[in-house]
């Protein structure tokens, strides 16, 4: 009897271990930009084991971070809402952080998860995306510029958008593969608002990307990175902090931003609404706001830093201007430096719309290679040719 009884409390008391074990054990799901955190590559700080680690030590949980990536704010948004998958933490871009509020696919933040939100630059917090501070916590910010080799572009071409259209580098320029930045190169040379919901506007950029099209070598993305490099394309829109990073493995690149002026943009921080692990996802948060950890991330990524702990930190400064001498101004530029900037905004359904359409139709038009056009045609003539002759053969014959 006492034999069952001892059988029976193991039973018992071994389902309840291991309740206790796997409620301890918990993936964090975080998805980001590719080539946008410090992973351990180079000698850096490997962030994510950092906060394993810190969760293991420091709060006995048993962490796992499944980190994936994505090239723009569209493919995230596409994959959130699908529903396909959940993730614990995003981090979009302000326009796309709009809109994700707007339908409800995000959930409002604690901070008392996240003290660390004070050490946020003032000027990044009550932003037109996020008035009241609710949803979102930056993460980096920087505008977008032209990459250009030195060695291969001629510097009387350079200051404006309109390298992008010059002859001269045909088949050496890159675009954008998203329609928002694509876009936007043709209306910030063309002078409009990249926010404006006048129609014209829209066709009017369209037919400058047509009008570049027969130029551009690739639409791209992380693609980039290889290709400016290695010296493949000479001329790309691209954001700042990536030319750091570009230009650490070729120094002939450099950079510039156009005189028409051009794109901020913030990225921050997000749960979204499938979040399972809210709470260990402010955690996380408030993790890659620390000193140690911000600045890893902002030496990491050659990106511009809202937090205060970055900016303010010497050796960050120094170790910056020792990648690239004008790393400071083109990260941080002053205001005497006159640059116009703009936010992109959530755009309304209609203009959304619009712009998608028309992104379709500037990837789908003269999409077929010209040759295979000839050589249809010339299929076509032969056997025009053919049955004309075997047409005209019968008619002889019938006659004789």
């Amino acid at each position: 009897m006492s034999m069952i009884l001892v059988l029976v409390l193991c039973i018992t008391i071994l389902p309840l271990s291991g309740c206790e074990k796997k409620e301890n054990q918990l993936t964090l799901n975080v998805y980001n930009w590719g080539e946008y955190i410090s992973d351990g590559s180079e000698d850096s700080l490997d962030v994510n084991e950092a906060f394993e680690a810190y969760c293991r030590d420091e709060l006995g949980m048993d962490v796992t971070v499944n980190y994936t990536t994505y090239a723009s704010n569209e493919d995230m948004y596409n994959k959130l809402k699908s529903g396909s998958t959940t993730y614990d933490v995003v981090i979009p871009s302000e326009y796309m952080i709009e809109k994700m509020i707007a339908e409800d696919m995000l959930s409002p933040l604690d901070f008392s998860n996240i003290p660390n939100y004070q050490y946020i630059a003032p000027e990044f917090k009550n932003l037109f995306y996020d008035p009241e501070n609710l949803y979102s916590v930056p993460y980096t910010y920087g505008m977008v510029g032209i990459i250009y080799n030195s060695e291969m572009v001629d510097e009387e071409d350079i200051g404006s958008w309109d390298l992008l259209w010059n002859e001269k580098y045909k088949g050496q320029i890159l675009q954008f593969n998203n329609p928002r930045d694509a876009f936007g190169t043709a209306i910030y040379w063309a002078g409009e608002d990249v926010n404006s919901t006048d129609p014209q506007v829209w066709h009017d950029a369209v037919e400058k990307l047509k009008m570049q099209k027969p130029l551009v070598q690739s639409y791209v993305m992380d693609e980039i990175f290889n290709k400016m490099k290695n010296g493949s394309a000479a001329v790309a829109p691209y954001y700042a902090g990536d030319y750091l990073t570009m230009y650490d493995d070729n120094d002939s690149l450099s950079f510039y931003y156009p005189k028409e002026g051009t794109n901020v943009f913030v990225d921050a921080m997000c749960v979204p609404k499938c979040a399972k692990n809210q709470e260990l996802a402010e955690i996380y948060i408030n993790f890659m706001l620390s000193e140690e950890i911000a600045i890893a991330n902002a030496e990491y990524i050659g990106y511009s830093s809202p937090n205060l702990l970055v900016r303010e930190n010497e050796e960050y400064v120094e170790y910056m201007v020792d990648w690239h001498e004008d790393a400071m101004e083109i990260l941080y530029p002053s205001e005497e430096t006159g640059l116009k900037t703009t936010y992109y905004e959530s755009l309304d359904l209609k203009t959304l719309a619009l712009q998608n359409s028309l992104w379709e139709s500037l990837k789908i038009e003269n999409a077929v290679e010209p040759w295979i056009y000839i050589a249809s045609g010339s299929i076509v003539g032969i056997l025009l040719l053919f049955f004309l002759y075997r047409a005209i053969r019968k008619k002889y014959r019938d006659n004789y």
